[in-house]
């Protein structure tokens, strides 16, 4: 209920990415729409309505002319015509030897209209006397002289303002389908979205039914090219997954060995000491059971070490953490006959790892070194960096066993010091190291590594 519940209220993917699309959709239109209104409205504005006056300009200048200005008898239309929204007023003024023949708006009193005026297109202005509104024409004057030698003129004339008002109808009646489509353009995106993630809700059914236990994999032959770097890295997340499976298994198997012997000795030894106790037989108990006490409180040491660890930062002094740790332990290797020394520059030697961890791989090498020697042998302690790599090493001269140059972790499966190497295995693992063996320089046989690559 409580994953449901979560779900629920994560953010949905589809809708975030039809604000994105819906908003790049808004923002196309908005300039498309604002070049188009622009782009109409600039046409009807300057362009067309010129083309129209000097249109019906060059029209007037030679169509046949009355002799004298009667007046133009004009049938009513009985209905409205269509489009007449559309059909700009122009008026018109015409001239014959400089005598006015027809002025259909009374615009030569109004603007003093001359026939020697300047050709072709121009402005005029006016101020109306009742509104004291200013009124801008937009004129094209032209003259010719006809067959009979007369010298005709004539000016054409529109207010600008109506001009205006049919390229704004115009541009309007070009946005507005646009506005009109953005619904179905949402829903269709809305649709089409939908569909389009129809493979990711596959795919996250399929990465839902994978069974981690059994090493299951997704398919590699992914329909869209877009999902192989996904399905590669869940695929590479299963498999380290199965990797840290088979080490925490191998790791278990390693403390059950280790803890079996010491146990299995403690309930033999308590049996026989119930019917006839002697002090060998104790001495055996209490042995094994400071064994299975140290196993135990390496478990728990490794435990509290990683969790200190969880997103440390810490760097860790492997001289200083050296000379604690022989400090610490020269007084009980020294009763057992051992030789502990430590070569290590005197300028500090510093690695990017938690100090715990260090610490507690550290000792447990030299302890592997001291508890699996005979008495008079040499442990020495050597820290060291080169290119860039920062080493430390715990070498001894006990001649311990012939499988030198096996791998730590092949050499628990072979029943060497397992559950030792398992630990520090895993701590190197933690604070960033890698642990290597091998037989060391001269009069040492026996070495061990822990090693940080350079950055």
């Amino acid at each position: 209920m409580g994953k449901s519940s979560d779900v629920l209220r994560l953010p949905s993917l589809k809708r975030y990415l039809l604000r994105w699309a819906m908003g790049a959709v808004v923002l196309v239109w908005l300039v498309t729409g604002l070049l188009a209104w622009w782009t109409a409205y600039h046409e009807i504005d300057e362009e067309i309505p010129d083309g129209q006056l000097i249109s019906v300009g060059r029209g007037v200048l030679f169509a046949p002319w009355p002799k004298e200005d009667a007046p133009i008898s004009v049938t009513e239309e009985a209905h409205r015509v269509e489009h007449e929204e559309y059909a700009l007023d122009l008026a018109y003024v015409q001239w014959r030897d400089g005598q006015v023949v027809r002025d259909s708006h009374g615009m030569v009193d109004r603007l003093g209209l001359r026939p020697d005026m300047a050709l072709g297109l121009q402005d005029m202005h006016w101020r109306s006397p009742g509104t004291g509104r200013d009124v801008l024409y937009r004129m094209y004057m032209t003259r010719g002289q006809d067959a009979l030698g007369q010298v005709r003129a004539v000016a054409v004339l529109l207010d600008t303002q109506h001009g205006y008002e049919v390229g704004y109808e115009i541009a309007s009646h070009v946005v507005e389908p646009a506005v009109l489509l953005f619904p179905l353009v949402a829903a269709l995106l809305w649709w089409a979205m939908g569909r389009g993630l129809r493979p990711l809700d596959r795919l996250s059914s399929r990465i839902a039914a994978l069974n981690l236990r059994s090493g299951e994999r997704l398919e590699t032959g992914e329909a869209f090219s877009e999902f192989a770097s996904t399905v590669h890295a869940i695929n590479s997340l299963v498999d380290s997954l199965q990797e840290q499976a088979e080490r925490e298994r191998a790791f278990a198997s390693d403390v059950a060995h280790e803890l079996r012997t010491p146990l299995s000795a403690i309930a033999l030894q308590a049996r026989a000491a119930k019917q006839n106790p002697t002090p060998e037989q104790l001495e055996v108990l209490q042995q094994q059971s400071l064994r299975a006490g140290r196993i135990l409180q390496q478990l728990l040491d490794l435990a509290r070490a990683q969790r200190s660890s969880e997103d440390s930062r810490e760097e860790a002094d492997l001289g200083a953490i050296a000379v604690a740790l022989l400090s610490d332990i020269a007084p009980k290797d020294m009763a057992s006959g051992h030789d502990l020394s430590l070569e290590s520059p005197e300028a500090p030697v510093k690695v990017a790892a938690p100090p715990l961890l260090v610490e507690l791989a550290m000792r447990n090498l030299i302890d592997n070194a001291v508890r699996h020697t005979p008495q008079g042998t040499q442990v020495r302690v050597d820290i060291w960096q080169d290119d860039g790599s920062t080493h430390v090493t715990v070498s001894d001269d006990g001649q311990r066993g012939q499988d030198a140059h096996i791998p730590a972790s092949d050499r628990a499966e072979r029943g060497g010091l397992g559950l030792g190497l398992r630990l520090v295995e895993r701590l190197a693992d933690a604070c960033g190291a890698q642990l290597r063996r091998d037989t060391g320089q001269p009069p040492m046989t026996t070495r061990f590594w822990l090693s940080w690559p350079g950055r």
